[in-house]
């Protein structure tokens, strides 16, 4: 038999990806902040709770189209992943709606 040398290519730096994964990072880190910020300073209460949603589905984006790499990716992969996430959320709050109407129903 003969011997098979396993050579190890180190493809170079590619700075305009890295400078894009750190841009994103800080995008993350602002936005957990303001979360924070928001967490320990903003009365409990829908707004509160609706600014935690916006800001998480936001987060949630950055992370699919960068680290998920869907930015690249074509249009129906992506429309297959969003949209099905949005009946979820639907299906959620239908789900609490539901389940606090329950208690209003005279016995």
């Amino acid at each position: 038999m003969a011997s098979q040398e396993n050579k190890l290519v180190v493809i170079p730096r590619d700075e305009a990806k890295i400078k894009k994964l750190w841009k994103t990072a800080g995008i993350l880190f602002v936005l957990t902040s303001i979360e924070l910020v928001f967490a320990f300073t903003l009365p409990r209460g829908i707004f509160l709770y609706l600014l935690f949603i916006a800001l998480t589905i936001w987060k949630a984006k950055y992370i699919m189209m960068d680290f998920m790499h869907l930015g690249e990716e074509a249009k129906p992969l992506f429309y297959s992943i969003v949209v099905p996430l949005i009946f979820l959320l639907w299906f959620v709050i239908a789900m609490i709606r539901e389940g606090s109407d329950i208690f209003m129903v005279r016995w």
